[in-house]
């Protein structure tokens, strides 16, 4: 009866450790614009553009003109060309960290304009992050030679 007992209470032991991994890592969640080296990100800071993005909807925060947060699968009007990929971001896994925009803003203000040596999960050629995104690499490519801005960067090219 004892080895019955503590078999039982072993494969429970198991589980729960097992769905408690699956909950911590979200690599597969993340944007392909997403910086490399975290196994699980609720939210982005975007110094550059002063807004938030939270993975698990993927949807972008931001405040409107009128001070209310804004809840949007795009990015804000004014900012529908920016370039994700030359920007800074910043890792935040506290919830509803918009809460605290003003001390973010001030906080984070030397990060606008530069990703700062960012690698993001696009580029990256660690296993963990093989085949992630696969499919957005060709959206990618395309938008990003459609016209989009690019942060001032010009992609290497020096445009007149």
């Amino acid at each position: 009866m004892k080895t019955l007992l503590l078999a039982a209470g072993l494969l429970f032991a198991t589980g729960a450790a097992q769905a408690q991994i699956s909950f911590s890592v979200n690599i597969g969640m993340q944007p392909s614009w997403g910086p490399t080296g975290y196994d699980h990100v609720e939210y982005y800071y975007l110094p550059d553009i002063q807004c938030y993005y939270y993975v698990p909807s993927h949807q972008f925060i931001y405040l409107n003109a009128d001070r209310h947060w804004m809840f949007s699968n795009e990015l804000p009007p004014r900012y529908r060309g920016y370039d994700l990929f030359h920007s800074y971001k910043v890792v935040m896994n506290e919830p509803q960290p918009y809460m605290h925009f003003d001390e973010h803003r001030r906080m984070y203000d030397q990060y606008r304009g530069d990703p700062h040596g960012q690698t993001f999960i696009r580029d990256n050629h660690e296993d963990r992050y093989q085949n992630h995104w696969h499919d957005q690499q060709e959206a990618d490519e395309e938008w990003r030679h459609d016209g989009h801005h690019d942060n001032g960067h010009h992609y290497g090219q020096d445009k007149h």
